[in-house]
């Protein structure tokens, strides 16, 4: 049974032991099934999603405990990278709801899902590279999504069980930084059809490190393989004379000592390059842009090194 869009902020979720016994639960009009037990029941979507998934390749989210650290730029141009290949089908799943910034990055903002009868169609960036974001149904781009968490779960599940995804070789998952009701609601969905793994990106300040511990932990609970960790804004490199400056200091070793202290490979560290945002702001790719900057070339090795875990290459 889905929560309804009607459960209070609170809501401990059906899959809890405090299902309608919790305090939040008081003077719901669920409170009654939910503390029957009733609602434990299987999720009826889970056999539509796993069969939509059945297409699809690999599945790789890319996460970061802390917001403003390059999760979503990391993810376009990880997708750039894959499409470059015209024998491989790569889409982008948006799941960060409430900060869908996917379009803009690619530079798809003012397109429209549209739907046929196999599902909803993606927005393609190019042949062989497919969107959905809840950006592309929202009347302006400047209309702020409140939500709460059973609606998000809800419009989740959707992209994953009524998207005509066809073949694809790579579906990355954009999350919103943190390990909340969209985190869990991937995991929850896609336990059938499995995750090759997720992508931890994270830039030097302690600040950020931190957070990314807790994203680590979030994975090992649920069990997500994690593939890698990027240390993104490692240094700024100047695109005149290729000087590096530290910007944010790496004041207790950066993402190396976090790799090294938890077992978890680095794949790469991404220097800050100004032109990086540029593209963002155009929606151009900018890998395809800039081939020769330090940060194209780092951009490049990371997605190699990605192939070779997965056993692609």
């Amino acid at each position: 049974m889905d929560v309804p869009t009607n459960a209070p902020e609170h809501c401990p979720g059906t899959e809890s032991e405090q299902a309608g016994k919790a305090d939040a639960c008081a003077g719901c009009d669920n409170q009654q099934v939910c503390a029957s037990g009733q609602t434990k029941l299987p999720d009826p979507n889970l056999p539509f999603i796993t069969q939509r998934m059945s297409t699809v390749k690999r599945k790789i989210l890319v996460l970061s405990g802390k917001g403003g650290v390059g999760k979503s730029t990391f993810t376009a141009q990880l997708a750039w990278a894959f499409a470059a290949d015209d024998q491989l089908q790569t889409g982008i799943m948006d799941v960060d709801i409430c900060g869908p910034s996917i379009p803009t990055i690619l530079g798809i903002a003012s397109e429209q899902v549209h739907s046929s009868s196999s599902g909803w169609s993606p927005v393609y960036v190019q042949d062989n590279l497919g969107v959905m974001s809840v950006g592309f149904m929202l009347p302006s781009s400047h209309d702020a999504i409140m939500w709460r968490g059973p609606k998000k779960n809800g419009l989740i599940s959707q992209f994953l069980k009524d998207v005509d995804w066809g073949d694809l070789d790579y579906l990355l998952v954009d999350t919103p930084p943190g390990t909340s009701d969209e985190h869990l609601s991937i995991v929850q969905y896609l336990k059938e059809s499995g995750i090759d793994g997720a992508i931890l990106i994270t830039t030097p300040q302690e600040v950020a490190l931190q957070d990314v511990r807790r994203e680590i932990d979030f994975c090992r609970k649920v069990g997500i393989r994690i593939i890698g960790l990027v240390e993104n804004m490692s240094g700024f490199v100047c695109p005149s004379c290729k000087t590096e400056s530290q910007i944010f200091k790496p004041s207790t070793g950066g993402g190396k000592k976090l790799a090294q202290d938890t077992g978890i490979e680095l794949l790469g560290s991404i220097p800050l390059d100004p032109r990086i945002g540029k593209s963002a702001d155009y929606g151009v790719s900018f890998i395809d842009e800039y081939p020769d900057s330090p940060a194209s070339i780092a951009y490049l090795d990371i997605i190699d090194r990605i192939k070779v875990i997965l056993g692609d290459q």
